[in-house]
């Protein structure tokens, strides 16, 4: 009840990956390359990082993944040999956003303490005339970050494990925007690891076997909701 967000581990919504027999490379100039060209796509606000797990349980060895972050859709990209053979794998997920008892019981003790400084420090009458526009000009600002040119803002709200996902689920807009932006992130990713999986792989004469689809890369996230129909409505 008590978690944010999980650092690491998220449900996949897609994981594809192409084995390749009897083939090695360099991991480290993979990941690199991956870099390099998402860089040079300039997709905003994407964050870029190497996670390590746990091969098995807990004292077993680790291997490294490269992550790629933006708001809270994340792909995690291996490259690793297998014995003799390699594979390349590329999972999509979406971090959960869950607000908390714990955070909302941590916003309400921080309030209370402003207000009640607040009131010792301009007193009661400018206190009360004060703290509705304030509160109103905070609401409208983050409700309306990045219209008013504050993308850093919305950027930073986000990533706050106590305040994010409030921000999120009460102050920040769904628009069509922000749905095209998450689609052609989803889309310029898969779209650069799988060529150059492929042009690396090609490049040393291998033809790489199918890459094997276990979800739709956007299928889980705008997939149609149904709605149940009322009582009436269904007597009607």
């Amino acid at each position: 009840m008590f978690s944010l967000f999980r650092n690491k581990e998220a449900d996949a919504l897609s994981h594809w990956y192409a084995p390749v027999p009897n083939y090695s490379a360099s991991t480290k100039d993979f990941y690199e390359a991956v870099e390099k060209e998402l860089k040079a796509q300039q997709v905003p606000a994407l964050e870029i990082s190497r996670v390590e797990f746990s091969e098995g349980g807990v004292l077993t060895a680790k291997r490294e993944y490269l992550r790629l972050t933006r708001d809270r859709l994340i792909f995690d990209i291996c490259a690793a040999p297998f014995g003799v053979n390699y594979f390349y794998s590329c999972r999509f997920a979406e971090l959960p956003a869950r607000v908390s008892f714990l955070a909302l019981a941590l916003l309400f003790v921080v309030f209370v303490m402003l207000l009640f400084a607040s009131l010792r420090f301009i007193g009661f009458w400018l206190t009360f005339f004060v703290w509705p526009i304030l509160i109103v000009a905070l609401a409208y600002t983050l409700r309306n970050a990045v219209s008013l040119g504050l993308n850093d803002l919305d950027i930073w709200l986000i990533k706050q494990p106590l305040i994010g996902p409030v921000y999120e689920r009460i102050f920040r807009k769904e628009t069509y925007y922000r749905q095209d932006t998450r689609f052609m992130y989803l889309i310029v990713v898969d779209g650069v690891v799988k060529k150059l999986v492929e042009e690396e792989t090609s490049a040393k004469g291998v033809k790489l076997l199918t890459h094997h689809e276990h979800a739709p890369i956007l299928g889980e996230l705008y997939k149609p909701k149904q709605k149940r129909l009322s009582e009436d409505a269904k007597a009607d």
